[in-house]
């Protein structure tokens, strides 16, 4: 199979759409997002112990990401006999009650829609020489643009939990003027965005404290970042 071109996607791209058969039955992915949040993530094998964890972690999270108005759909390229089997080791193993649509992609088409191929380890391919996906990682927000991209080699596990986070930091930013920062979890300070001036500071956040003229924390309480 030749590889088609791939688009450059970037934050603040246009996610691509696409039709898809999935565990929970056909999809046009756009409408799929509808007014949502998406996270789209990709699995380089069903059956695997590394991806069997994740999506049972995910799974057992997907109660907090539905608050914020997010849905899961992850991606493996195999067939959906085989998803459909594997669901049922990873709630075994897991504990979990998988009920968010698995992409099934044995063909690679929206694997290689969304760059989601290894091409630094070749080994990492099927028993067809086809290339398997590594550990994509993509939010996208309700008007359709991708907002993060995180890429993990095949061998390494993802945090759920910082998935989660981003999202609360991404929502929090587009509602406020403000940016998180390092470790930032909910109910810690923020930054005062750049763009708004000292006098817009002080009717926005009275109080903030200016560490350095481009630095100026305000709090923000978890309350108004997190669902209620």
């Amino acid at each position: 199979m030749s590889a088609p071109e791939a688009p450059r996607l970037r934050l603040g791209s246009k996610a691509p759409n696409f039709k898809a058969t999935t565990t929970k039955g056909e999809i046009d992915f756009h409408e799929y997002i509808g007014d949502s949040w998406v996270i789209l993530f990709s699995h380089p094998d069903d059956f695997t112990p590394v991806c069997t964890t994740e999506l049972g972690a995910f799974a057992k999270l997907e109660d907090e990401f539905t608050k914020r108005n997010v849905k899961l759909i992850g991606l493996s390229a195999n067939s959906l006999q085989s998803h459909e089997e594997w669901i049922k080791d990873i709630d075994e193993v897991t504990g979990s009650s998988l009920s968010f649509p698995i992409i099934a992609d044995a063909d690679r088409q929206i694997s290689y829609l969304y760059d989601m191929l290894d091409y630094q380890d070749v080994t990492n391919r099927d028993g067809k020489g086809l290339p398997l996906t590594i550990r994509s990682v993509y939010i996208i927000d309700p008007k359709k643009t991708i907002r993060l991209i995180l890429t993990y080699p095949a061998s390494t596990g993802r945090n759920t939990k910082e998935v989660l986070r981003v999202i609360d930091s991404l929502q929090s930013t587009d509602r406020y003027k403000v940016a998180t920062p390092i470790n930032w979890v909910p109910g810690d300070d923020v930054v005062v965005a750049a763009s708004v001036s000292n006098e817009e500071a002080n009717k926005l956040f009275p109080g903030y404290r200016a560490v350095k003229p481009y630095l100026r924390l305000t709090t923000l309480p978890a309350d108004k970042v997190l669902p209620q």
